[in-house]
Formats: C-alpha cells, structure tokens, sequence
C-alpha cells in the first residue's frame, strides 16, 4: 500500500494527515487565528542584550519578544548554514559585537513561541524551494544529514554547484540540498532557482521600505506547505475536501513541482475525509495518556514543560514462554509504537523511554535498533543516547512547534495542569486546620463551611465524629452548606 496525504479545508482551520501503509503517522494542523510562524521573517529591534547568556531578545511585533543566541547571528566568523545539514562550527563572537539594545535586525524564526517562551530567532535568513534552501548571506553548499549514501550526497553537491555557478555572480548566496532531493534529476534541481531568486530579489526590496518591528515574509499556508515538504516519491495521492483550495494548491503545483499535480485530486465524499480515513479517532487517541499495544500491554505518555515521558508496561500480555521473552517482546513492540507516537503528538525536547528492565543485553540491543529503524522515517531530527545505568533510553527529537496536546488542550481550570486533585479526606481535614485558626482569632458564635457536594458528604458521614469533637474543642457550632460551583479542592469559612 502506498502513502497518502489528506487534507482537510475548513473555515476556522486547516489540517492535514500524513498516512504511511494505511496508518496515519502524522497530523498537522493551522488555526486561522493562530497560524504557526516557523519560516516567517521579520524586520525586529532589539529590546535586550543579555552578556551572560550570549543572546539577546527582540521585538518583531509580537505578544513576546523572541530570543536570539549569539550562535545564531550571522558575522564573519559563523556559517549561515541551518543545523540540519552538513555545516561548518565555530565559536560565536561576543553578543555585544554582534547587538546593541535598539538596534534594527532582520530574523527569522526557528521555533514557534511555546508556552511561555517567546518565538526563537536567528539571522541566517532562507528561503524553501522543494528541493533546495537559498541563503542569500552564504556561499556554503550543504546536504541535508537525512541523506545519508556518500554517493549520493557527492552527487547533489556536485550539481547544485554547476547549476549555480553561472548565477553567482549575479545573485550569489549558498544552498542546503532538502531530504526530498535525494534522487532527484539535475533539472528537477534547477527548476528551483529561479523561484528562490526571484522570492529573496522580492523581498530584499521590500526590507528596504519597512520599518522594525515588521513582517516581512509569511511562509506558505498549510495546504500548499503539504506540496512543498511532505512530496515524496512514496505518496501516491494527495486528497483533499475543498475545490476552492484544490485549485490553489494545482496552481501552486503547477508553477512549483509540475510532476506532482497529477497525484492532487478532490475528495467530493459525503462523509467527513478524516472520518473516512480514521484520523479523527487517531487525533482523539492521540490526546490521551494511554496507549494499548496489540498484545494487550500499554504505553503511557506524560508530556511536562522540561521533558516527555513514556513508560511501558506488559498489562494483560503474559506471554507463551518465560517472563524475558514477554518482557521482550512487548518491549520491541512498543519501540515502533513509541516512535509513531512521537511523530503522531509531534513531541519534542528531551524524552525519557522507560521500557521494561531486561536482563539480556542482546535484548536491549535488538530493541534499540527498533527504536532507531522506526526513527528513522521521522522528518524530525531524532537523537538516541542509549540505555542510561537507570534502564532509561534517553533521546531527544527537534521541536519547531507546539505538540499536539499544547496546540489542541489548555490546562485543567480544576488542578492547573497536575493532573490530580486532592481526595476529599485532605479537603477535609485542611478544613479542620482552617477552623482551628479562624476559633482562635475570632470569637463569632458560629462557623458555616461551603464546599463542594463530595467534602460535605463526607463531613457529614466519615467524619461526623471528627466534627462533633472539634465543636466540643473550640465550644462552636458548625454548620455546612454546598456549593455546587466549587470544585474538590475548593471551600470557604464564614463568621456567622
């Protein structure tokens, strides 16, 4: 079976499905009101300098300002190349020779702001064609690390040097070679060309005229962004429900990857595509914590601000042989589940793996390259350290935007993102505290508890004894009443 991608076109939001074999791998989606800033370049000032952290913050006409590293400006003695191909290092120069407070600078953002982040910026401004990224401050040729054949890579390098080299003069600038070129023809490389020089020639005009802080240059909409970055010799059809986005995205195509707009076509269905296709049970199972596996063991999946967490467990699979052969197994299928998983909720930053304790070291190797064989179909760049002296596989994945969860959940107006609430016992007896200290500061006649239905209840009930012996104690009635707007964890005491 081949891969296909979805594309579902609505008012509000757009999202889209990369399906792989029949299973959907990855899903994508862009509010209207919200749209992913990733790609976007800005005209910005900055605001802060900050010498002990060799970065700076700069306003580019956002809620937050964004932060920029020093690693991540351009100068004489850095290489414009992004990190996700062949580059070459070198130590930053001081931020203070690089920015001054109110200076005017031109950024790009590398990472959506996220929680309580401001957007990450950098200086070494591109611009995506299908197959090869323009950067106009650069003469550096970089391959994507992604393509991994020597021989290939020598291939692609080659070409895109005699492709450019008759236009150097005239526009200059470097190139990264994308994933998707591997394979790809020496005409098909230079069908890109001329796109990238004339968007950088207009917009290097444009920067010219705006005053900081500005956008400058809006990536691509999700449905075309599809087109130009999730085409793979692989994906047989390209669906989507909407006919007026389907001549944009053919047009589109046309002008910018003329072999693929045979592969685009309409969904005309009555039923909802990504209900015809599961995804919206995938994008439903993708919210919560628990993930059965086939053989009736779990994972479960914890995402906090500093890292992510998975841990598997064997549930109801007990296995044919032994206990290090159920235990092994499970472990292996997890290993493809997690990473699925990991491309499914889009989690980034540092993930602990806490796969069950196995004995065999051959066991722990064969599930690592499981792990890694599975990775290695991930768009986003993945590093896997090994089993730490805990029998934790600690690995990290690049995160450019909000996980799924962060895009689609807020917290929990009840416990603030804990994911627990008090037990109604604890509830109870800081009740008891709170009368305590409120009989012994003032000398009312009566105390009125108001709490939620659970804690009056067991008040009440459990702790009827409790109560009566602290009226005798403070020598004060108590009386109690519900509230049923409060939540568990919430009561109040009144002088009565």
């Amino acid at each position: 079976m081949r891969d296909e991608i979805l594309v579902n076109f609505g008012p509000t939001e757009t999202r889209a499905a990369l399906v792989e074999n029949g299973v959907v791998q990855e899903i994508y989606i862009e509010r209207t009101q919200k749209r992913g800033i990733v790609g976007n370049i800005y005209k910005g000032k900055v605001v802060r300098v900050l010498p002990g952290m060799q970065a700076a913050f700069v306003d580019i006409g956002l809620e937050r300002a964004g932060f920029i590293h020093a690693g991540d400006i351009s100068s004489q003695n850095t290489d414009p190349a992004s990190d996700s191909a062949d580059t070459k290092n070198s130590e930053p120069a001081d931020i203070r020779t690089l920015l001054r407070e109110g200076q005017q600078v031109l950024v790009q953002v590398t990472k959506d702001p996220i929680s309580t982040k401001g957007a990450r910026l950098t200086t070494h401004i591109s611009v995506s064609a299908r197959y090869l990224v323009y950067m106009p401050s650069s003469e550096h040729i970089g391959i994507s690390n992604r393509i991994e054949d020597a021989a290939e890579r020598e291939r692609l390098k080659a070409a895109v040097s005699e492709i450019t080299s008759e236009y150097k003069e005239q526009y200059g600038g470097g190139f990264i070679v994308r994933t998707a070129a591997e394979g790809a023809s020496t005409e098909e490389l230079k069908a890109d060309i001329p796109f990238v020089y004339k968007l950088w020639h207009n917009l290097a005009e444009k920067i010219k005229t705006t005053k900081a802080p500005k956008l400058v240059y809006e990536d691509l909409p999700l449905y075309m962004r599809t087109v130009r970055d999730l085409m793979q010799p692989s994906i047989e059809k390209v669906r989507i429900d909407s006919r007026e986005s389907l001549q944009k995205m053919e047009n589109f195509a046309q002008y910018y990857a003329p072999e693929i707009g045979g592969r685009i076509e309409h969904y005309p269905g009555p039923r909802p595509i990504f209900d015809l296709y599961g995804v919206e049970d995938e994008l439903k199972k993708a919210l919560e914590t628990r993930v059965p596996l086939k053989s009736g063991g779990y994972l479960i999946v914890e995402q906090t601000e500093a890292m992510s967490t998975i841990d598997v467990n064997t549930g109801a699979f007990v296995g044919h042989r032994n206990l290090e052969e159920t235990i092994f197994k499970t472990n292996l299928e997890a290993a493809s589940a997690i990473a699925r998983q990991l491309r499914l909720r889009n989690l980034g930053g540092i993930i602990i793996l806490d796969f069950i304790d196995m004995t065999d070291a051959e066991h722990q190797r064969q599930v690592l390259r499981t792990l890694e064989k599975h990775l290695e179909r991930d768009r986003a760049k993945t590093n896997v350290m090994g089993v730490s002296q805990l029998g934790l596989v600690e690995m990290t994945r690049k995160r450019t935007s909000e996980s799924l969860g962060q895009m689609l959940c807020v917290p929990c107006a009840v416990c603030n993102g804990r994911g627990v609430l008090k037990s109604a016992e604890t509830v109870c007896y800081e009740i008891f505290r709170e009368i305590l200290r409120e009989a012994r500061n003032y000398d009312d006649t009566k105390l009125l508890v108001l709490a939620s239905q659970v804690v009056i209840d067991r008040l009440l009930d459990e702790e009827s004894d409790n109560v009566a012996d602290l009226e005798l104690f403070i020598e004060r009635a108590i009386q109690f009443q519900v509230e049923a707007l409060y939540n568990q964890e919430q009561y109040d005491i009144v002088l009565v």
